[in-house]
């Protein structure tokens, strides 16, 4: 699937809210970013530039994202809510931001539930799955 580079941008600004919602960016959360980055073709300058300047980024918008494609707002969610579990110290303002964003892209709020329960128990058993983006690109 060809992804616009509107929503390759829209994908990463997602994850950098995510992780900021909490104002903590933890290793595992740093290490996702990344993988997705590199995925999504940025260069490793930007994005580790970009993380140095997470937490003190006042210009960073933190509305909800529009994405042109529904197969790609579906991997954005499940990538969010990984991302959100990932560091096991889960901050309601992230699962709300991503429900706002679900909702922006008429994803299924019985969808969104099932799938956030289902990267929790997958966070807290320890076990490892592909990000969803691997799937489209």
């Amino acid at each position: 699937m060809e992804i616009l580079t509107q929503d390759k941008s829209s994908y990463l600004k997602g994850l950098l809210i995510i992780a900021k919602k909490d104002n903590v960016l933890a290793e595992a959360e740093e290490s996702i970013i990344k993988q997705l980055a590199k995925r999504l073709g940025f260069s490793e300058s930007f994005y580790e530039e970009t993380l140095q300047s997470l937490l003190s980024n006042e210009y960073l918008s933190e509305d909800p994202l529009k994405f042109s494609d529904k197969k790609l707002s579906h991997s954005f969610i499940i990538d969010g809510l990984m991302l959100a579990y990932s560091d096991n110290l889960l901050d309601e303002r992230e699962i709300d931001w991503l429900r706002q964003t679900a909702e922006l892209n008429n994803i299924n709020t019985q969808w969104f539930g099932d799938k956030a329960k289902e990267v929790q128990r997958n966070s807290i058993a320890g076990v490892k799955t592909e990000f969803a983006l691997y799937s489209i690109i």
